[in-house]
């Protein structure tokens, strides 16, 4: 019956009604384009609750968590600074988003930072009987007595690390300005020649400058290098924090967190953040630059190297410490399921950017970006780059990839806006970045 259905369609259309079969392939058309258009929104909208896309050759099977394995809600996030920590409170955001979990928000854009953290600094604080938040990740000082008051037991407390001398660069070139130790030198290797000459620790905002990581995880910067304060510390922080990264090895620390947190593959993969691009002495305002910003020269010779390592000892030490215990971590994972797992995050991030943006995913200026909702901020004698999404996406698809490089000002007001709804923000221009004091908060 079916061959005499087909012989008899076939006469029909090729000897009766021709523009049926023309019709006919018309629609197949239609429908297949429409198919493909909704499998791409799908495929990117609430990324982090969807199944990874198709990938080809060996990277087409995802690995799957146990299932007896649940993922974590509950997190609270060290952001320390200059350590691409914006990257990571962006999957945060993300996921908090997504899952309509509450943040501990700031009532400017951090959280009292660089005071130590009190929970008055957290906006709409109730007192103690409040209910609890599920995410705190926005920059504070950390204070374990004053933050495990407002989160739940089962927190899962983790944060990151970079290598001391290129933090050092990172932070004299971003907080140049509003550093008291910095603001008159015109290089790092004249700070590190002499650092004791220049610092003012009693002064606001000296932290930048010596053991800034020391300082964020809430313990003292300028202590002196003993076996005993260096012991002390890290055994504090391996109490506290189940999990510290490394921005150097930002992929691998991806797919540990992924796997401690029970989390799918989309809710890591990410576009790198706040990325600086450093003005060369010959650049000008045709390079985007403001001129009226001083050139910051970061070079160091080997000996102001050894200088600035030994100037911040105690950073070295945690970061020296930290650094063994994240691979002794990945031995555990294995070696080989880390590679598999880094190679499937990388696919899947080339794979999202063409999709999501503009110059196959590389980094622009600010002054490109004609969204504001996308363009970062600018700080100090860096260019802060960010991305510019491809035209013509559908406006699911377009929710999705803003999601994955909205800068976190921005998003904060986001996620503040929802969350208080009826609020009036605290800060009218987020361009200046004032906090509840009005003086420069986040750079």
């Amino acid at each position: 019956m079916g061959l005499l259905i087909g012989e008899s369609s076939g006469r029909l259309s090729g000897d009766r009604r021709p523009w049926l079969r023309w019709l006919g392939w018309v629609i197949f058309g239609l429908l297949v384009a429409g198919f493909a258009r909704q499998c791409t929104s799908l495929y990117l909208n609430y990324s982090s609750l969807q199944p990874v896309g198709p990938l080809e050759g060996p990277l087409s099977v995802l690995p799957r968590v146990p299932e007896t394995c649940r993922p974590h809600t509950h997190l609270m996030f060290l952001k320390t600074h200059k350590t691409a920590s914006s990257t990571v409170l962006n999957m945060l955001y993300r996921f908090g988003e997504e899952h309509g979990l509450r943040f501990a928000l700031p009532m400017g854009y951090m959280l009292g930072y660089p005071y130590t953290f009190n929970v008055h600094r957290i906006k709409g604080y109730r007192g103690n009987r409040a209910a609890k938040y599920d995410i705190m990740a926005n920059h504070l000082r950390f204070n374990k007595d004053e933050v495990q008051k407002v989160l739940h037991e089962d927190t899962f407390y983790f944060s990151i690390l970079r290598e001391p001398l290129s933090l050092a660069k990172s932070s004299f070139a971003y907080f140049h300005d509003i550093c008291p130790t910095f603001r008159k030198l015109e290089s790092l290797g004249a700070f590190a020649d002499s650092p004791g000459r220049f610092h003012k620790a009693h002064r606001r905002n000296s932290h930048y400058a010596r053991n800034l990581l020391w300082f964020d995880f809430g313990m003292d910067p300028n202590a002196n290098v003993t076996q005993e304060v260096v012991r002390e510390g890290l055994v504090t922080i391996r109490k506290n924090f189940k999990l510290i990264l490394l921005s150097e090895y930002f992929d691998q620390s991806m797919v540990l967190l992924r796997h401690a947190l029970c989390w799918p593959l989309d809710a890591v993969v990410s576009f790198t953040l706040n990325k600086a691009h450093y003005r060369p002495p010959t650049g000008g305002a045709e390079d985007g630059f403001d001129l009226r910003q001083p050139v910051v020269d970061v070079s160091l010779t080997p000996a102001q190297r050894e200088k600035l390592r030994e100037w911040n000892a105690l950073d070295w030490h945690l970061y020296q410490s930290f650094n063994r215990s994240f691979w002794e971590d990945v031995r555990r994972f294995g070696p080989e399921r880390m590679d598999q797992e880094v190679a499937l995050l990388r696919a899947r991030r080339d794979q999202l950017a063409g999709v999501c943006l503009l110059k196959a995913g590389e980094p622009v200026e600010a002054h490109h970006i004609g969204n504001e909702d996308i363009r970062p901020y600018q700080c100090g004698s860096v260019r802060v780059l960010g991305y510019e999404l491809q035209p013509g996406l559908d406006n699911a698809t377009t929710e999705a990839c803003l999601r994955l490089i909205r800068p976190e000002i921005q998003y904060k007001d986001l996620l503040d806006a929802k969350q208080f709804p009826r609020s009036q923000p605290s800060i009218r221009d987020p361009a200046r970045k004032l906090d509840v004091n009005g003086t420069i908060e986040k750079c």
